[in-house]
């Protein structure tokens, strides 16, 4: 068989805020709903059952002398120190986000220069020919940079490309708002490399559907909960219901036309590394997905999970999953060589999409 060109990730790393903060934080907070009448239930209540319907019990918040492209950028280094890559070298630095650099003083999205620029920038490199450019897709933004990234490894027009997921929710949420306590800051970032092999490894397939007709608004930014609010920054809200109906109805479907577009059967995924936006709707995803083969037991550990420690932080979660996993920083949880990986995402657009990972032998 002749060898075919394939991308493969050669280096990964991640940047973990150092501030926690824990969901009793929160019990003190004046919550209102959507109509703008204060919920009279006590916080300690409230965080309680937020808990239950998340998993989450803490996250990670950027420092205040930090933006999202500081946070990228520390990934960046992270990934290309793991594999000893030279900066120089790379064709295209991609980064995936959603509102810039926000300020802790200023709450106003900077997006001028693109943070790809700036990472590119805090990295030293010279090389005018390594392209550097955002990509806005919602919370799947990272996996569709990847996608982004395999189409130009595979049609041989870059060696290296640089796919970094960073986010600063923690300046976005509107404090008045429950699902404030869903969001969290990070960053994530792989290097992958063009690589020939007579075997099919690194991805395999992908796939990727936008739905905007009906779902475009599920995800948006509006004022405060709060009528009493003084300011006029615009917070990012949600209709958790409808998300959650979305979610279940396109994800597993997703995952699974990739997987047979991949020719690989259900038993053959090793892990499902699914974006970490809430933990019982992803159980949810995972329970259609194997009844989407007539399956009902699912194997141990199949899908492991970071979102009780780190919170949701948007585009960041599957790169620093997927580092932390690498690296055996998750307690009896591995990737091991020659495993297959499905990564797969949901979020604002509405966009999903899907990605099946061959890990490569080892070295």
């Amino acid at each position: 068989m002749p060898k075919a060109l394939y991308s493969v990730i050669t280096g990964t790393g991640s940047y973990l805020p150092s501030r926690v903060v824990k969901n009793e934080e929160f019990t003190s907070a004046a919550f209102y709903d959507a109509s703008g009448t204060q919920l009279t239930k006590p916080g300690a209540e409230i965080v309680e059952r937020f808990a239950q319907i998340t998993d989450i019990q803490e996250r990670r918040y950027a420092a205040d002398d930090q933006v999202t492209s500081d946070l990228a950028f520390l990934a960046a280094q992270d990934a290309l120190t793991s594999c000893g890559a030279d900066p120089e070298q790379l064709d295209y630095i991609l980064v995936a986000h959603n509102f810039g650099d926000v300020r802790a003083d200023n709450k106003r999205s900077e997006f001028v220069p693109t943070l790809a620029a700036r990472v590119k920038h805090k990295l030293g490199i010279e090389n005018p020919h390594t392209i550097a450019y955002d990509l806005p897709f919602g919370c799947p933004g990272w996996l569709q940079a990847l996608i982004q990234a395999d189409y130009y490894l595979r049609s041989g027009d870059a060696r290296r490309v640089l796919v970094i997921g960073a986010e600063v929710l923690s300046r976005v949420c509107d404090p008045h708002d429950r699902d404030s306590m869903l969001y969290a800051d990070g960053a994530g970032a792989v290097l992958l490399e063009a690589r020939e092999s007579d075997v099919p490894v690194g991805i395999l397939a992908h796939a990727t559907r936008s739905d905007t007709v009906q779902a475009a608004h599920l995800l948006r930014m509006g004022a405060s909960y709060n009528p009493a609010y003084v300011g006029e920054e615009l917070f990012l809200k949600m209709e958790g219901r409808k998300l959650y109906e979305y979610a279940l109805k396109t994800v597993p479907q997703a995952i699974k036309d990739c997987l047979d577009k991949a020719g690989v059967p259900l038993p053959d995924m090793h892990r499902l590394l699914l974006h970490q936006a809430n933990g019982k709707m992803d159980d949810a995803i995972l329970k259609r997905l194997y009844s989407l083969y007539g399956q009902s037991e699912i194997p141990e550990h199949v899908m492991p999970m970071t979102i009780s420690w780190l919170g949701n932080s948007s585009v960041a979660t599957l790169p620093t999953l997927f580092d932390l996993l690498l690296k055996g920083k998750l307690e009896g949880k591995t990737i091991e060589p020659n495993q297959t990986i499905v990564f797969a995402s949901v979020g604002a657009g509405m966009n999903c999409n899907a990605v099946i990972y061959r890990m490569p032998e080892a070295n």
